[in-house]
């Protein structure tokens, strides 16, 4: 189960980034869809050598469009508006090139609202994200169109950051739920907490006060870390590649779980936790850093989806500790778990490792 599951998010989670500028009666739109993605459900690279080019590309301009368009419903009153392509350009993100498809919408009058239906790539990847940036005379917004929440209306005579917020936050607690390198990276350093070393072999703890502050020493370090990186890239002021981040947050689950099977680190997993937290925070930033929001929704959006990431990691964390305590001197958890567990955890991240670093497929999407 943890092999189909984990090989399922190898790479950073599909997204696409819609932009809508909103203007009187005009209303303009922009488009990154990722050529991976792309590539998946409708094929750009004729020849089959790996490398799609530009006048490949360009041969499907149109059928880009007609697949795109047909998969976005913008209404206005409850009518459709009509959807046009104006342009193809190509841009780069954090995690590769991008088509960018502007188009133009008529809807017939000066809107004061609008309903937006999404529909892109859910047909085979449940997790892919739309990443809406909504802007009007009323100010910016933004919104998260997923595949059990396609449909949204946006009111365009205020903004309400509440919106905004309450959004990012439902992301932030998604995103870790769903990115099992970081869960599995936490649980690699928890597993040992209600152990301790003796004479080169893990122990059970007596007591529960002590694993109890050592998760939180872990966890603590952990968060303070990734809420660091995370800031400053969303903010744009560190900037790493993403095959680099993916790469080493990679690896630092294969350290994390081979230090269980042969322990170097055992006392102060927590700056394990913390050196490693700093990688992974650029991983969680790479959504928000994307989107390129003004500094004001920036802040809105920052400040929710880190403090949904805090809240999807306590409800990993926290029915864990309890549990672990009660079956450490089991050999379910020494074994099975401890042993078993973190060689079977370090396998998958070493596959995810070399997936990264140069950009195969092993064990499949």
């Amino acid at each position: 189960m943890l092999l189909l599951f984990g090989t399922a998010h190898a790479h950073k989670p599909s997204d696409s980034y819609l932009t809508l500028r909103v203007s009187g009666e005009r209303i303009e739109g922009q488009w990154d869809i990722a050529l991976r993605d792309l590539e998946y459900a409708i094929g750009l690279d004729a020849n089959g050598d790996g490398d799609i080019t530009w006048g490949e590309l360009k041969a499907r301009h149109g059928d880009i469009a007609s697949y795109a368009l047909a998969r976005l419903s913008i209404g206005v009153a409850g009518k459709s508006c009509s959807l046009q392509p104006t342009g193809h350009l190509v841009d780069e993100h954090s995690d590769g090139a991008y088509t960018v498809l502007r188009f133009e919408a008529g809807c017939g009058g000066a809107p004061r609202s609008l309903e937006a239906k999404y529909g892109l790539f859910f047909d085979f990847d449940a997790q892919h994200k739309g990443l809406l940036r909504l802007e009007s005379p009323a100010g910016t917004r933004t919104a998260i169109f997923s595949s059990d929440r396609p449909e949204q209306s946006f009111g365009l005579e205020s903004v309400s950051r509440w919106a905004s917020f309450v959004a990012y936050l439902r992301e932030g607690i998604w995103h870790i739920w769903i990115g099992i390198d970081h869960v599995l990276f936490i649980l690699s350093l928890l597993l040992p907490a209600v152990l301790f070393i003796r004479q080169g072999r893990w122990e059970p703890a007596s007591k529960f006060g002590p694993a109890f502050w050592d998760v939180v020493k872990v966890v603590t370090s952990f968060t303070v870390a990734h809420s660091i990186t995370l800031s400053l890239a969303a903010l744009g002021w560190i900037s790493l590649p993403s095959r680099l981040v993916e790469s080493t947050i990679a690896a630092s689950v294969v350290v994390a779980a081979l230090n269980n099977l042969y322990p170097v680190v055992a006392e102060r997993r927590w700056l394990v936790a913390f050196v490693f937290g700093l990688v992974h925070g650029f991983g969680f930033a790479s959504v928000l850093g994307d989107l390129g929001l003004p500094s004001n929704a920036l802040l809105i959006a920052l400040v929710g989806f880190n403090l949904g990431v805090e809240a999807g990691q306590l409800g990993i964390v926290a029915p864990f500790v309890p549990l672990a305590f009660a079956l450490r001197q089991t050999f379910f958890y020494r074994s099975v778990l401890m042993r078993a567990g973190s060689g079977l955890i370090a396998l998958i991240a070493l596959v995810w490792l070399v997936e990264r670093a140069f950009d195969v497929r092993i064990l499949g999407a």
